[in-house]
């Protein structure tokens, strides 16, 4: 018998793509997915190319899955693709332990974040 088909997520001619576990801190993730919202996909990789954050190459990874999955996936025309949605979350945090003096112990937290981007097509006027 099987299991039903999950409805799609977005629109149809929108491609989504999800990093779920990039290391470092959510706010510092979201400084440079403000950065690609609502650019055309060529300059959102160009963007994110020359950038000095070190969080941009992971977001890098997750646009260019996001275009590969329009392509290959539903069929959408890359030249007319824009960058719809660009969500930032929080994912696991590892937690370590540093020791300190006198036999104490300080707690490190290691964050992990979520990057949701949305493509979207856009019809050129």
């Amino acid at each position: 018998m099987g299991k039903a088909k999950s409805p799609r997520r977005v629109g149809e001619n929108e491609a989504l793509a999800v990093g779920t576990t990039i290391r470092g801190s959510a706010q510092k993730l979201n400084l440079v997915a403000a950065l690609i919202r609502g650019k055309k996909v060529e300059e959102a990789l160009n963007i994110l190319s020359f950038s000095k954050r070190g969080m941009a190459k992971d977001a890098k990874k997750v646009l260019a899955s996001a275009i590969a999955n329009a392509e290959n996936n539903h069929d959408l025309d890359v030249d007319a693709l824009v960058v719809a949605e660009a969500s930032v979350g929080k994912a696991i945090t590892m937690k370590r332990f540093a020791t300190r003096g006198r036999g104490k112990s300080t707690r490190i937290l290691k964050p992990f974040s979520r990057l949701r981007i949305v493509v979207r097509e856009m019809e050129e006027a």
